[in-house]
């Protein structure tokens, strides 16, 4: 039984039978001196305000109150920086709650059954958080539950079928936990959900064929586990549906046809399976599908002819399967097509005229093909010339065309920005695909052969060096992704099924005896760090012959190519825009301000953040320039690093590089994600009278929609305000990146001037005014002087 932390002199009815628990005796409001008492015993608040007794519990941050004086929601994250025991809070003294967000709040312990006497309770987000033990089966009390996510923790045991009973869910969130067993066949009475998010458990079974029940569902990932058996054709029934993640699972059988039915589709990620028989034509009716993953499976036969129906195909890999025949022509009459891999099958015949202009990646090796390859000058693109690797043999092709394939990153870099720039940053990202989020601390320092590298790592490198051999073929050039001025970039499939991403190190650092210690060290000081919206990097493998870090695979690659193709731009709307830019602040200020020990990231770019499947952003790259620094500090001298166009203008003649350069660089970035492009010349004119007249309206990025929504108006002042604050030349005058942070979470006025009469310049004098004031509170004040806004922050 999960432990109860509680005032003992209360008692809290609670029958022995947690699975059979219906009803709990429903008890008075609470005084506000039992409401406070609950909140001051959870020990979630600093001193400084539970200690002044002139502030009431409903001013707390993160506290909020209903007309009658009780607290009705809890809004706290990693930024208000609580911590503690999450069970030390007594929630039965808080009937009147109808939202928990404890989102990154670095909570440890358990879910306390007393959770489940909040019967008004419609939101509970306790995600990437530390939280262990099992999942109560009590849940099923929650019945006015519209949003559950529990995501990103150490929850284990099953998922207990009474979750069935929440009715009114829409969101189920429980991914990236060490969830065993089947899903319970009760999950399909949820017939209001909309997300079904189950992906990187350990979850086994069948796929459940009452899933097909839930009609209204948009979003399914159960990818990443042990799930067995074929794919359900009740699948078909999904036709809301927009997002099907079944990737690195055990599923086998074909595909069924009723797939053809989801025609609201745009993502499907098959891959690392073993599904088998043909391609279904049916595929081909699936009109809105942008991305289509098929890649390494047994699928055999011809590749369908339909597929060249799908007119907004961006992304298609049928990648190590058993296809053959030609490559149909219609398949090469996609115009959106930017990434086709078809390598690794047995396909012949000649290739036909690719005509897509924003094809970039293009891999048919080691297949049957013969003559050239024929396809539009595009952009960014690298293909392997007339020779297509690996026709004549899979296991010989010359360093001329290995290199290539090199990433799309540095091919854009090389046409936009001197090729010494590129070197001396630290470590382009070196590929559009890299890397996903991994929030699992280490666990331990030994592992298993083939043991999970989510959860346990071997900081010795001795056995995970021979899984990591075998799953690069000894570091064969057709996995390189990628490559930098440290090192390249490989995507390996471990033995568990996991796809990651290995930053090799250049064989210079990894031959020199000294550097063994020190990179030991900052590695493991590294692993430590556990944010959200930060690419963790969770292990590393040190041997004599080489040295590597180890990430998770993201597969939509970096914000910087992201908005540099015009449909993954339009995709990328407003709202994905601004939660990118909050999350990348909240990301740097927590390794500004929150870590062991500070971490500056010395290149903060667009190439630096990268987006998962749901365009949410993390920082990558973070703290590499110091590990092969082992010496320097957070506010240190050396030789300019970072990313042309990004690096703070007070690097050209200090050289001292600290946090107020990562401010710097957010503020580029934050503008390059508003406008859709890089701000160039805008940076340097900002603070001089050349930008008097400059309309915020007409930077925006033109491939989205006038914004017309109050809030995301609001959002965007506030992003462009702040990021011009960055901006300033005085780096004394930038904020922190926590001051950034903390005015994303103040609470915001509605704007006191039409959106489309603002201009740069007013939001530029707002902030000197603001910076002079030297603090948060007074751009309130100022904003209504100015009769500008009143967005800028104002703390709740």
């Amino acid at each position: 039984m999960m432990s109860v932390i509680c005032n003992m002199s209360l008692v809290i009815l609670i029958t022995t039978a947690f699975s059979n628990y219906s009803t709990i005796v429903a008890a008075r409001a609470p005084s506000n001196e039992s409401e406070t008492s609950a909140l001051l015993r959870s020990g979630w608040w600093p001193r400084y305000i539970t200690g002044n007794t002139s502030l009431p519990h409903c001013a707390w941050p993160g506290v909020s109150c209903d007309a009658s004086g009780s607290v009705n929601r809890i809004h706290l994250t990693i930024e208000h920086q609580i911590g503690g025991n999450f069970d030390n809070m007594n929630f039965s003294l808080l009937p009147s709650l109808t939202s928990i967000e404890l989102s990154r709040a670095r909570l440890i312990g358990e879910i306390p059954l007393h959770i489940c006497t909040l019967s008004r309770l419609t939101h509970l987000d306790l995600s990437g958080n530390s939280l262990t033990g099992e999942l109560p089966p009590c849940v099923h009390n929650l019945t006015r539950l519209q949003f559950l996510d529990i995501g990103y923790n150490h929850i284990s045991g099953s998922i207990p079928h009474e979750l069935g009973r929440l009715k009114r869910l829409t969101w189920l969130d429980l991914e990236f936990n060490f969830l065993t067993g089947a899903v319970p066949l009760t999950v399909g009475r949820l017939s209001n959900l909309r997300s079904l998010i189950f992906g990187s458990n350990e979850l086994g079974g069948s796929i459940p064929l009452e899933l097909g029940n839930l009609t209204k569902l948009d979003d399914v990932d159960l990818s990443g586990n042990n799930f067995t058996g074929p794919i359900p054709s009740s699948t078909g029934n999904l036709t809301s549906l927009t997002y099907l993640y079944l990737q690195g699972n055990k599923l086998s059988g074909s595909i069924p046809p009723e797939i053809g039915n989801l025609t609201s589709l745009t993502y499907l990620y098959l891959q690392g399976n073993e599904l088998s028989g043909s391609i279904p034509s049916e595929i081909g009716n699936l009109e809105s599908l942008m991305n289509l993953n098929l890649g390494e499976n047994i699928f055999d036969g011809a590749i369908p002819s339909e597929i060249g129906d799908l007119r907004n195909l961006v992304f298609l890999d049928l990648s190590s399967n058993n296809l053959t025949g030609k490559i149909p022509v219609e398949l090469a009459n996609l115009r959106n097509l930017s990434y086709l891999d078809l390598h690794n099958n047995s396909l012949s015949g000649s290739i036909p005229t690719f005509r897509s202009t924003l094809l970039y990646d293009l891999n048919l090796s080691c297949n049957h093909l013969e003559g050239p390859i024929s396809a539009p000058n595009s952009l960014g693109a690298y293909y392997p010339g007339n020779l297509y690797l690996g026709n004549q043999d899979c296991d010989k092709f010359d360093e001329t065309q290995a290199h290539r394939r090199r990433s799309r990153v540095i091919h854009y870099m090389t046409m936009f920005i001197p090729l010494a720039a590129i070197f001396i940053s630290c470590i382009v990202v070196g590929s559009c695909f890299l890397f996903r989020h991994p929030t699992e601390s280490v666990q331990s320092e030994t592992t298993e052969k083939n043991g999970n590298f989510l959860s346990i790592w071997n900081y010795d490198g001795r056995i995970a060096y021979e899984d990591i051999i075998n799953a690069t073929e000894d570091f064969d050039l057709k996995y390189c992704i990628g490559t930098g001025g440290y090192g390249s970039v490989y995507r390996a499939r471990l033995p568990n099924g996991k796809v990651v991403a290995l930053k090799k190190l250049h064989r210079l650092e990894a031959e020199d005896p000294s550097f063994d210690k020190s990179f030991r060290n900052e590695v493991k000081h590294l692993t430590e760090v556990r944010h959200k919206s930060i690419i963790k990097l969770h292990g590393f493998c040190l041997h004599r012959r080489c040295m590597f870090l180890v990430y998770e695979y993201m597969e939509r690659g970096s914000l910087f190519c992201a908005l540099r193709d015009d449909v993954e731009a339009v995709e990328l709307d407003w709202s994905k825009r601004v939660d990118l830019v909050w999350d990348t602040a909240h990301a740097l200020s927590y390794m500004h301000h929150d870590c062991a020990r500070p971490i500056v990231h010395r290149d903060v770019s667009s190439n630096n953040i990268l987006l998962n499947s749901k365009m949410q952003a993390f920082v990558s790259d973070f703290g590499t320039a110091r590990l092969l620094d082992p010496d320097s500090s957070s506010n240190f001298t050396a030789n300019i690093t970072g990313t042309y166009g990004y690096i703070a203008p007070e690097l050209a003649y200090t050289l001292v590089v600290n946090e107020k350069c990562d401010t710097y660089s957010f503020g580029v970035v934050a503008v390059e994600t508003m406008m859709g492009e890089h701000p160039g010349d805008i940076v340097s004119t900002l603070w001089t009278s050349c930008g008097e007249d400059i309309m915020l309206h007409n930077i925006l990025d033109p491939r989205l929609p006038y914004p017309r929504e109050n809030s995301v108006a609001r959002s965007i002042v506030l992003i462009v305000s702040l990021a011009l604050a960055c901006l300033t030349a005085d780096p004394k005058s930038r904020p922190t990146m926590k001051q950034v942070s903390e005015a994303f979470l103040a609470r915001k006025l509605p704007l006191a001037k039409p959106f489309h009469e603002i201009s740069l310049a007013q939001l530029r004098d707002n902030n000197r005014l603001w910076l002079e004031g030297g603090s948060t509170e007074a751009s309130s004040g100022l904003s209504d002087e100015q009769g500008l806004l009143s967005a800028c922050p104002v703390k709740s």
